[in-house]
């Protein structure tokens, strides 16, 4: 939509008039100018149960817990090793394992020692997970999570099946050019959806080589990486910088509110007005960035980089900008950064057939891949960077 009708027009979602902003200029615009304006989000129970906590991202206290995280991620990547020996076969190095649940797994770990100092066990036993979870985090279990696992299981897929079906029927609606009504929400969103790029698995591969090669040169094969390294890998801060480029967390922002009238780009903009920034379309502007829909780092240590993803930089704002940024973007750059970077220094990763990864994303207002990612692990480093004793 945002080609057809450039990059500021208005839509309606329901009763809601919505401001939809995709380029550089407006959002800027948007987010600065007229950052007083659209300080308020839409009201959400969440916002409300999350009042209290926004003081734990100040950087004092996340510098403070830097060991928190390093612990964390250390001993989950322990948990992976010890998980992938007890897995293995007689006469096969390789196991293959299903990184979704461990990257889960790892996110809860290193929030919930950050704030209660407890943890579950990666690849552990699911009773004992939902029991702690439930009883560390008592503010939660009105979204059940120690409710029956099998029961959340089925809704998620029939949730899964309902929204795959939706979609497909609005792929032929707007193949066939039918149109009853207008377009509604999920047009919207097939119209943000491009083709993804073809990053060739040579491109992919020279770009794991390189920060592999960084991360021996910088940290060596006697240890896991820690925080203070990270200063020192360039290329895997600009490869983490390109994935959130091509693969946001959401196509679109979180949504804000218009709490006064304002004018954007010239236009009247009535207060109560929901505003969505278009993330895949900034991202992708060949304004902006050469060859956008290819797998690029060297742009970021080239002709971008100045450009970093806090909110300064309109060009690049997976975590937004403004005063209603998300405010865990230092968190989760920090815990972001060490994951990758320890995962990529301890272990060697492969595809079962080594068949390119099915890049394809699920229908849903947030990113995720269509299909489980499973690798084979192989370790790297010494048996002794893995024990859990040390």
């Amino acid at each position: 939509m945002a080609d057809k009708n450039g990059p500021i027009f208005t839509i309606k979602l329901g009763v809601r008039r919505v401001l939809v902003v995709s380029n550089t200029g407006t959002i800027k615009e948007c987010l600065t100018t007229n950052d007083k304006a659209f300080a308020t989000r839409q009201s959400s129970e969440s916002y409300f149960l999350g009042s209290n906590v926004l003081q734990q991202h100040a950087s004092s206290r996340l510098d403070k817990l830097k060991h928190v995280r390093e612990s964390e991620i250390k001993l989950s990547v322990q948990e992976l090793y010890q998980h992938r020996n007890k897995s293995k076969t007689i006469g096969s190095d390789k196991v293959l394992v299903e990184m979704k649940r461990w990257f889960w797994d790892l996110t809860l770990n290193v929030i919930l020692r950050m704030t209660i100092g407890k943890r579950i066990p990666s690849f552990g036993n699911d009773e004992e997970s939902r029991f702690v979870v439930s009883d560390a985090l008592p503010f939660l279990r009105w979204v059940d999570i120690g409710g029956d696992k099998r029961a959340m299981k089925k809704v998620g897929e029939d949730l899964d099946r309902f929204a795959e079906g939706w979609l497909e029927e609005h792929k032929r609606r707007k193949s066939s050019g039918q149109f009853k009504g207008g377009e509604d929400f999920m047009d919207v969103m097939l119209s943000n959806l491009k083709d993804e790029g073809d990053h060739h698995a040579d491109t992919i591969n020279k770009a794991t080589c390189l920060v592999v090669n960084e991360l021996d040169i910088h940290v060596g094969n006697n240890r896991p990486v820690e925080e203070s390294d990270m200063k020192n890998l360039v290329y895997l801060q600009a490869v983490i910088k390109e994935t959130m480029r091509l693969y946001p967390a959401a196509p679109l922002s979180l949504i804000h509110a218009a709490t006064e009238d304002c004018r954007v780009s010239g236009y009247q903009v009535a207060a109560g007005t929901w505003l969505i920034t278009n993330l895949y379309k900034l991202h992708g502007d060949p304004g902006i960035w050469s060859d956008p829909e290819e797998f690029r780092p060297e742009r970021f240590m080239t002709t971008h980089k100045h450009v970093d993803v806090k909110g300064q930089n309109f060009e690049l704002i997976p975590f937004s900008s403004g005063r209603r940024m998300c405010p865990g973007v230092s968190f989760a750059l920090q815990v972001l950064h060490l994951t990758v970077a320890n995962l990529l220094h301890q272990f060697d990763f492969a595809t079962p057939l080594d068949e390119a990864v099915d890049m394809r994303q699920g229908p849903a207002l947030t990113i995720f891949k269509a299909t489980p990612l499973e690798v084979l692990n192989t370790p790297r480093l010494p048996a002794s960077v893995y024990d859990t004793s040390s």
